[in-house]
């Protein structure tokens, strides 16, 4: 069975991008959120298997939603997909979870998948 996928990003370039790359996988996007606040929303209702999160949102940020999200639900899957690179970044995400990989953008698809296998490994041992 495929695992669903929650991407979360203002851009529909990049929401299309990772939607393409997801095709013939054993992921499945069931729904793309364009804010933070959209995404806690709609986490609730469709409570997918992983989160595709970018940082830069507007509203509340993707770390900041991440957060929330891990408050609520700490064994949500979450994979952080950004070109912001930056040492303070890497702390904060570390700072979330150990177990959440950071994706660069431009996304690397064989390290993309990597991410969300990894995610998907770890969320199969907890349950």
């Amino acid at each position: 069975m495929k695992k669903t996928i929650m991407i979360v990003d203002d851009s529909i370039l990049i929401r299309n991008e990772i939607g393409k790359l997801l095709e013939g996988t054993d992921y499945e996007v069931v729904c793309q959120c364009r804010s933070g606040e959209e995404a806690l929303e709609t986490y609730e209702k469709i409570l997918p298997d992983i989160v595709t999160m970018d940082i830069i949102l507007p509203g509340i940020d993707g770390l900041e939603t991440s957060k929330q999200l891990l408050s609520k639900h700490p064994k949500a899957g979450i994979v952080i997909i950004s070109s912001l690179v930056y040492d303070r970044t890497m702390q904060i995400v570390q700072e979330l979870g150990s177990a959440i990989p950071f994706v660069f953008k431009p996304i690397n698809k064989s390290f993309f998948i990597e991410s969300l296998n990894k995610v998907s490994n770890d969320l199969d041992t907890t349950l």
